[in-house]
């Protein structure tokens, strides 16, 4: 039972020409040479599109005004869009990739006309939406309604949205009893605050969890300089158990990409963070469409890919063409097999199931670690171990790391203390049996 999930995420309107045809069987295959596990298929049920109220044009896609409905802009035949939606699924279950949908437990648009109760109100500036009324007793049962629709159709698990503004109680209750009834889902949480993560784990049921306060936060604070990689090692420690819950992530549709000038500026300069998130222990991975090719949003604004209205990402346009035979520039192939080698790597046995062992409390005062910007880690099993540096400093990495005695013990690893030599924000990859 692989511990390790690699999930992708796509928002369909974006992709080809913007209908469910365009996640075809060449898509899939290509997921799959990724090693990925789940598709999060962003913006399926139908959202408030048109109206006044809605921002941006087509809308949001966590606006929703119709739950047992599909959005018929991304049909071929609007008429025949849910069907369209279960042939999707059928081309990527038979590819052998699950797929995940959007549940959005907390509000629903201006114009929904369903079961849910409301409040007259919304959150914050998501004024295009109002709140469910959880304190009702029938949201929990109309909420378990539409998650048993959904399965139906034959998804495969869901990304929860902001569960943190709904009871994890009563949340929780909706979604054991559909896990029940439909054994095999998996349930996704954004979930930011970390003092919550144990509750939603326990009492909400939820297999993952986005760890956006621990590592992404850490990592991007690295990048930035205001933080240290030592709070790697204090985050995973404090995790404790629930290590194997989270889910790391450098990008989705709600932060700001990688290579865009209000994040890193360039893919390759978060190389480090890469391998720490894929490769460290044993959190489950997300990435987000294009950003294996160093898609930079370039064509929006604040450096993220808009959900609320058209646009046309370069990158996944070259994306797109590379998959169904055509060409991709240099920069953008580099990239993505860079991705390719790191994501393959993380499909074997030892990243996907095999023991961790961080290095860095025995390297503290080793001539030329830095503790504030270098990571070092092992993973082992019975068969293989490696060695796994990564340099988040400017500057080039030339030390010669301890291996303790108690490590080597535990791993079988006969090799002795190990040269490392890396290049500014750069990592090594290092099999020692």
């Amino acid at each position: 039972m692989k511990n390790k999930h690699i999930i992708y995420q796509l928002l369909p309107r974006l992709w080809g020409d913007g209908r469910l045809v365009s996640c075809d069987a060449e898509f899939a295959s290509y997921l799959r040479s990724l090693g990925v596990d789940y598709l999060w298929l962003t913006g399926i049920p139908r959202h408030a599109s048109g109206e006044s109220f809605v921002k941006g044009d087509p809308g949001s896609p966590y606006a929703i005004c119709d739950w047992y409905d599909v959005n018929p802009y991304l049909a071929s035949d609007p008429e025949s869009r849910m069907e369209e939606f279960k042939k999707l699924l059928e081309r990527m279950h038979s590819a052998g990739i699950k797929c995940l949908t959007d549940f959005i437990p907390n509000h629903v648009a201006r114009n929904y006309k369903g079961a849910l109760p409301l409040y007259d109100f919304c959150d914050g500036d998501w004024t295009d939406t109002l709140k469910v009324d959880w304190s009702n007793p029938a949201t929990e049962q109309e909420m378990l309604e539409i998650l048993r629709f959904w399965a139906r159709k034959g998804v495969d698990g869901f990304r929860c949205d902001m569960v943190e503004l709904v009871p994890c109680d009563a949340l929780g209750r909706v979604v054991k009893t559909v896990k029940r009834e439909f054994p095999g889902l998996l349930f996704v949480a954004e979930v930011y605050g970390r003092e919550n993560y144990s509750r939603y784990i326990s009492e909400g049921g939820f297999d993952l969890l986005y760890d956006k306060s621990g590592t992404y936060d850490i990592l991007r604070g690295i990048n930035a300089g205001s933080r240290s990689a030592k709070e790697l090692s204090w985050n995973w420690q404090g995790l404790g158990g629930m290590q194997a819950n989270m889910l790391n992530f450098l990008e989705n549709h709600d932060e700001q990409r990688v290579a865009s000038t209000q994040f890193a500026g360039n893919a390759n300069a978060m190389w480090p963070a890469v391998v720490f998130e894929l490769l460290f222990n044993d959190a489950s991975f997300m990435m987000y469409a294009g950003q294996e090719v160093g898609e930079d949003a370039s064509e929006g604004h604040e450096g993220r890919t808009s959900i609320f209205n058209w646009c046309e990402p370069a990158g996944l346009s070259e994306l797109y063409a590379f998959i169904h035979g055509g060409y991709m520039i240099p920069a953008s192939k580099s990239i993505f097999e860079h991705y390719k080698e790191l994501l393959t790597l993380a499909g074997e046995p030892v990243f996907r199931e095999g023991l961790n062992w961080d290095l860095c409390y025995c390297n503290q005062e080793t001539a030329g670690f830095d503790p504030d910007r270098h990571f070092a880690f092992a993973r082992y099993n019975d068969n293989t171990s490696w060695l796994l540096f990564c340099n988040f400093s400017k500057e080039r990495a030339s030390l010669t790391l301890s291996l303790p005695e108690d490590f080597r013990q535990a791993s079988g690893t006969k090799k002795g203390d190990c040269l490392i030599d890396v290049p500014p924000l750069g990592y090594s990859l290092m099999k020692m049996k």
